[in-house]
This record gives structure tokens, sequence and C-alpha cells, in this order.
């Protein structure tokens, strides 16, 4: 247990410096233990939250963050410990009473009403909210709150028409309108372009310059390390250090976070010059339309050459999706062609796709990758059972089959009991490491990765960017889709960025710039214009 402990508790003791001597912490938690079948959530959990701070939970996925403050906003219920507010004991049977109390979460993914107005949606559940109010009213109402807490809305615009940014400053202004002195914020940033990302900051320090609190989940070091005062670490559910962020590094943040220490590469050279740059994907006027007949890719052309790594930047939601689904024969374009290696793919499925050597890691791997019933043998096996030795002349071999699935297990770094074990039964993590173990045997000519990172904790991911440039260097192509800018621009030669199923431009490596791209992702010019 000594490993858990360093100087963490004088560090969750203090004040910040900007408080008066004596100042007590606006939430404490004492001792906090959740529990599940098998599983210890978290464990001695302690920590103090103050007034005019923003106090970052650092953490793997699975390392209890979420659950933590599941227990803060009375969604669950402590097994051990006490929560303390004001000097005072409190239980929560709900998040109504928390909110009651002064304390607010906005969750990673928005709980609005997609058809409502943001006026309405600010109206919903609030106590002071009369029965006769009229539309104007209502709006009236949302742009004085708006102008109280400093964040920008449009109150007549319906919820569906906002972007990410817009939704998420709704989220908050509806949770500060309630009279919160602690704001929780889960993951954030997760759907926000790098403009957004600023204004998040300058919000949130507002509020915390206001004197309120904010408690930020977030494994994102830079983010962190660019807004938070504080940041404690949690793993296995338990706390692992707490730091003032000025008086730590990323390095350190990092070895307490899974317990060693991973080189943060910002860039990842060739191992070798570069061969013949063959183009071995394009579009040619390719558009989209989904099932409810909305555009969602516009006309764009492009090509993807052999041993390059194309990156594809864009705020969630903008076509990238669409986009990936296409190169990997999972969508039939609305018009234009596709070719891979020069042959016309127009009508083909995605095992033609494979045949021709197109590997894909989903963004949805539950849903597009894996059959989470079936076994990790099956799951291993899906995409080649009909080949040698595995299958094929209408046979299955089990035994070749299950051969086959230990060694994508050993190259994805994945350890599992049985392998029978249904897929389900894996973490996330495991789950895409061992998708990308797959699909990279499958991708002779190249390899789709839509969001690879996601699920995965800082060391799967460095090991997940090893393996891509791996597959670059080996004369492959890889396009990989993401909304990390960082990410891009350590491992591609090219981006381009989509901002609303329009293809914005192309950018050599030469001419990676973040505020640049970030304005184009967000639909503005670098000047910060629409």
């Amino acid at each position: 247990m000594s490993e858990y402990l360093h100087d963490a508790n004088a560090v969750q003791g203090a004040r910040p410096e900007s408080l008066p001597a004596g100042t007590p912490p606006l939430l404490s938690l004492s001792g906090i233990a959740k529990y599940f079948p098998g599983v210890i959530a978290n464990k001695d959990v302690s920590i103090d939250f103050y007034p005019g701070e923003i106090h970052a939970l650092l953490g793997e996925n699975g390392a209890g963050k979420s659950t933590l403050m599941n227990v803060v906003t009375g969604l669950y219920q402590a097994d051990e410990g006490e929560l303390i507010l004001d000097g005072y004991g409190v239980t929560f049977d709900g998040p109504e009473a928390a909110i009651r109390a002064g304390i607010g979460m906005v969750h990673q993914h928005f709980k609005l009403v997609s058809r409502f107005t943001v006026a309405e949606n600010l109206a919903l559940g609030w106590s002071e909210t009369r029965r006769w109010l009229s539309a104007a009213a209502l709006a009236e109402r949302a742009q004085a709150e708006a102008k109280r807490f400093g964040l920008d809305i449009r109150p007549d615009a319906p919820i569906d028409s906002l972007t990410s940014g817009e939704q998420q400053r709704v989220e908050i202004l509806r949770v500060l309108s309630r009279g919160a002195r602690l704001l929780i914020l889960d993951e954030p940033t997760a759907v926000l372009s790098p403009l957004e990302v600023g204004e998040l900051y300058a919000a949130l320090r507002r509020f915390r310059d206001g004197g309120g609190a904010v408690i930020l989940i977030s494994h994102k070091l830079d983010e962190i390390m660019a807004l938070a005062d504080k940041v404690t670490v949690l793993r296995h559910g338990r706390v692992a250090g707490s730091h003032r962020v000025d008086k730590t590094d990323p390095a350190t943040l990092v070895t307490e976070m899974i317990g060693r220490p991973v080189e943060q590469k910002t860039a990842y050279p060739r191992s070798a010059p570069r061969g013949r740059a063959d183009v071995v994907l394009a579009l040619e006027d390719v558009s989209f339309r989904d099932s409810a007949g909305r555009l969602r890719l516009h006309p764009l052309s492009l090509d993807v050459r052999a041993g390059e790594i194309f990156g594809i930047a864009g705020v969630t939601g903008n076509g990238q999706s669409e986009l990936a689904d296409i190169l990997a024969g999972l969508s039939i374009p609305l018009s234009g062609k596709v070719h891979v290696a020069g042959t016309a793919m127009q009508g083909r499925g995605p095992g033609e796709f494979r045949k021709a050597g197109i590997g894909y890691v989903p963004e949805d791997r539950l849903h597009k990758a894996l059959a989470p019933a079936l076994g990790v043998t099956e799951n291993a096996v899906m995409r080649v059972f009909r080949t040698h030795p595995v299958g094929g002349r209408m046979a299955y071999h089990a035994a070749a089959a299950r051969d086959f699935t230990r060694s994508l297990l050993d190259q994805a770094r994945v350890t599992v009991a049985d392998p029978s074990t249904p897929m389900r039964g894996l973490s996330g993590g495991n789950q895409q490491r061992l998708v990308l173990a797959r699909e990279r045997m499958i991708s002779h000519l190249a390899l789709i990765a839509s969001y690879p990172s996601r699920g995965l904790d800082i060391g799967a991911i460095s090991l997940m960017r090893e393996a891509l440039a791996e597959i670059r260097d080996e004369g492959r192509a890889v396009v990989l889709v993401s909304e990390d800018l960082d990410e891009l621009m350590a491992l591609s030669d090219r981006i381009a960025v989509l901002c609303a199923g329009r293809l914005m431009t192309i950018v050599d490596r030469s001419g990676f710039d973040r505020a640049t791209l970030g304005a184009l992702m967000s639909g503005r010019d670098a000047g910060g214009g629409a």
C-alpha cells in the first residue's frame, strides 16, 4: 500500500495559496470506498476540494475517477467513508439533491433534448421555472443567465443545430444557473476543436476566479498541465499521488498513473528512407448521405500513398467516421468513385476491401469490429476464418484458430486466461489492442485507423503509435482519423481537415501549424473568422 501514499496526504490537505489561512475545503472526501461484485472501484480515497481551485483527477480508464464522482453526485452511495460539505457530513440520494447542495456535473455525453431549444433545455427540471412562461420569456431569462456567467449562447437555437462546443456551454450554464459552487466535468474536451477548448478554458478560469471550485476528470496530461491548479492521480481506485501542478511534471504523473515511466514522443521519424509512393487509395468526387437523408460528406477527392500516414482531422461528427467507413468498404458513396491500388471498388463490400489488403480499426469497435457475445478466439479469426490455415475448402480448423489467436494475443500484449472468454469480458483497451493487431495482419496495402487511441491508457497509446509508424515504415499506408491534433502532427505526413462534411484543406508536414489546423476544424480561417 505504501506505493500509493508518497507525500500525497500533505498535498491533498493543502489549501490554495490564494485563499486566506484557515479557509476550509468546500468538499472533503474522507476514506471513500465503493465496491461492485468482484471489483474494488474505489478504496480509502481522501481528497480536499477548495473554492477558487481547478482540481484535476487523472487516471487510466478503470482507475475509478468516474465512479468516485458518481458517489459525489449521489448516483452511487459510498460503501465506506464520508462526504463532508462545508464542514458537515452529507449524503445525497441522487443528482438533484447534489445540485440543491451546490454540486453539479457535466457528463462526457451530453444530456440535452436535441429537438428543444437552448432556452427550453435550460428551463427543464428547474424548480424556478414557472409553469406558464412564454418562449420569449424563457429566451430572455436564458440570455440573462448566460451574461451572468460569461457564456455565449443562442437561446432560440435548437440543440441539434449546435456544435459540440456550443452544446457543452449549454450543459455548463444549466448547472451553474442552478447555483452550483462545485462544477464537475468528465473528459470535457473529448469532442471539442482546439478553438472550443480555449473558450472552455477561459470559462472555467472565470468561474474559478469568482470563487467556484472545478473538478476536472481527464487522462490528458497537456490539458491538466495547462488548466489545473492541483492534480490527484488515481490508480486501481486508490490515490497514487496528489500535487500542485506547478510543482510537478508530466513524467511524474505518468509514472504514478500507470506504475512505470513512458516516453512521450512528439515525432516518429522513419527508420529507413521512404520507398515508392504509389497511390493505394483514391477517392474521386465522393459524397455520402446518411439513412436520414442528411448529406454527411460533400464531394471530395483525395489520394493516399504507400509508406505514408495520412491524417484526417476534425471535431467528432463532421464526416470523419463516414469517410473511414467508405475507405474500408462498409459504406457505399452517394456519388463518386473509390479506387484501391487502381482498381475500381464501386458496389464492393468490406470482404472485397479486406481481400484487397485494407484493414480497418473502426471508431465503434463493439458494433463494427467485434461480436461481444462470442469468444476471444472467434473474434480473433472472424476476418480470416475462410483462409489457410484457419479455414478453406469448406472447413474450419479449431486447433489452427487457437494457435492464431494465441499469436495475435501475444502481438497485442493482451493476457487472457481462457480464449473462449466472451469478448465483452475484456477491458475496452484490451479489445482495442486485439482489433489493431488483427487488422494489422490484414492490411497488406493500407490500414484505416479511426480514433485508435480511444479506450487506451498512456502506455498502450505509445505502443499503438509505434505500431502505426512501423506499418508506415514497412511501405504500407495508414489513414489515421483523430480529433487529437498532437497525435496527428506527431505521426502524419499529410493532414486533411474536415468540417461539416467538407474537405477544408490538405496540409503537408512542413506546413503543420496547430492554430491554423484548429481554426479550420472549427470552420474558421486562421484569423478566427467564420
